[in-house]
């Protein structure tokens, strides 16, 4: 009697445990069908953006989150000429933010008849996205305490003619090179003579010349003022438009995007005032 109990006791204890087991299984393929149902709803936007926006695209992809969470942001920050390569080569981007018009024109197909301003005739722009988003100042930077005692770019000019001063500055490639060349012919600087003379040292994008003047590597450098902010450098002066021209930011959607939609939202959403905010918190004037 006592084992017919004992036998009727563990079938049933064997039943629970059976029935237990069955209903952890369904609730584990119900998570399972939910976590692909939320990944299939996700989106993976990349966006290409030049090198003096890491700190602020990184804030807002933070701030993103909350408008619309099933996008994941997904940054290439480097130089806008290499950005410009690296599209011109097939590379997957769905959004494109450069220093200057220039790597943007490039790319623009409204722009195929001028062979100034694209030149390889090429139309990888998303019809009616590009935008003049933001807009940078070009700053002289100088290293902790200023020990060369640098005033201005008209001092800067003087301290490169006598040899007195080492400046780091952008390769010509890269905007903030590009800016830097036309502060020279504005003073009459011959860059490569000055190069020859050892006062001269390069970067390949604004973050590789504002690290120098914060290691105290050089004595100065010219850079954005964002740059200059986000690193906590002193500037002693900022070029006029008169000495560079306006560093206007243009951004566009392109072609190629597989996320176009998704794309434009990212992008209308840079010019709300709530990204706006980011941006002028370093320095940057909104435009959009």
């Amino acid at each position: 009697m006592k084992k017919n109990c004992f036998a009727r006791f563990a079938a049933a204890a064997l039943s629970l445990a059976m029935l237990a087991g069955c209903g952890g299984g369904a609730s584990q393929s119900t998570d399972s069908s939910a976590a692909d149902s939320n990944s299939a709803d996700s989106t993976e936007l990349t966006v290409f953006a030049a090198a003096s926006m890491t700190e602020t695209l990184n804030q807002i992809a933070e701030d993103y989150k909350a408008v619309d969470p099933n996008v994941t942001l997904t940054f290439n920050f480097a130089s806008s000429g290499d950005l410009l390569t690296q599209i011109k080569e097939g590379a997957d981007c769905d959004v494109f933010i450069s220093a200057a018009p220039k790597q943007m024109n490039a790319l623009d197909g409204s722009l195929k008849g001028d062979t100034d301003k694209n030149p390889d005739g090429l139309d990888e722009l998303l019809d009616g996205t590009r935008i003049d988003l933001l807009e940078n100042k070009v700053t002289l930077a100088v290293s902790e305490g200023n020990p060369k005692g640098i005033k201005s770019f008209d001092d800067l000019t003087e301290k490169l003619k006598s040899g007195d001063v080492l400046l780091a500055i952008g390769n010509s490639d890269v905007p903030v090179g590009q800016y830097t060349q036309k502060i020279f012919a504005h003073y009459g600087l011959d860059e490569a003579a000055l190069a020859s003379s050892g006062v001269l040292t390069y970067g390949s994008n604004v973050k590789e010349v504002t690290t120098q003047v914060s290691e105290g590597a050089v004595d100065c450098g010219i850079i954005y003022a964002t740059d200059a902010f986000s690193a906590g450098l002193d500037t002693v002066d900022e070029a006029t438009a008169d000495m560079c021209g306006q560093v206007i930011y243009p951004a566009a959607v392109l072609k190629n995007s597989t996320h176009a939609d998704e794309a434009k939202a990212f992008l209308d959403y840079l010019t709300t005032d709530e990204a706006g905010k980011v941006f002028e918190s370093v320095g940057f004037t909104t435009l959009a």
